[in-house]
């Protein structure tokens, strides 16, 4: 059976964004990119909210042939263009997702939970998930959320939009790992479902 694991920055204070709902603040370096491609080199499946997957959609397959990319962000937009992906909102149009329709599944929010634990029964590798604050709460309040990978970012925001969305319990620390040339620090959880 497959796990759910959630990769997310934060800033040292525990935001996922600044005051105006901006993550890009965050550090977001060359450790952090090298990170998250181990990740998702490791995942069979991608599930996003829909804010993430407008803008991870709509930048990251058209980087596997950009010239001026990194390696890392070819190796990134190589994956986005063939991995499926699954997205749990309640606006998303048929137009929105044209241009990757065959690779998305669009999942109402109140079939989230549902379609989660089916694609966990049928996918062998992770289902990753980036950025999808809103989602990936949820599903940790639902217990279906297996790992939490927090890189906390060497930068204290003083005010933002807080990574929990409520309190959280039961998480079991597996590692901590300082990112090579980074101030970045990763937290690893196992949750206890």
């Amino acid at each position: 059976m497959a796990k759910l694991v959630v990769c997310n920055i934060m800033s040292l204070d525990g935001f996922y964004a600044a005051g105006d709902g901006n993550p890009l603040v965050l550090p977001m370096d060359a450790a952090f990119d090298a990170y998250n491609l181990e990740r998702i080199q490791a995942a069979d499946s991608l599930l996003l909210g829909a804010d993430s997957y407008r803008m991870f959609m709509g930048f990251w397959p058209g980087q596997a042939d950009n010239p001026e990319a990194s390696t890392v962000h070819q190796q990134f937009g190589a994956i986005y263009k063939r991995i499926e992906v699954s997205v749990v909102s309640d606006s998303l149009t048929d137009e929105d997702i044209a241009p990757w329709a065959g690779q998305t599944t669009v999942v109402k929010r109140a079939d989230a939970e549902g379609w989660v634990k089916e694609l966990k029964q049928r996918t062998s590798g992770d289902i990753v998930t980036f950025g999808s604050r809103v989602t990936w709460n949820a599903l940790l309040r639902a217990g279906l959320v297996d790992e939490l990978h927090l890189i906390v970012g060497a930068k204290a925001l003083g005010e933002g939009t807080p990574i929990f969305t409520q309190p959280v319990e039961g998480l079991t620390l597996a590692e901590v790992r300082g990112l090579d040339g980074s101030g970045n620090v990763l937290l690893r959880y196992a949750t206890t479902g």
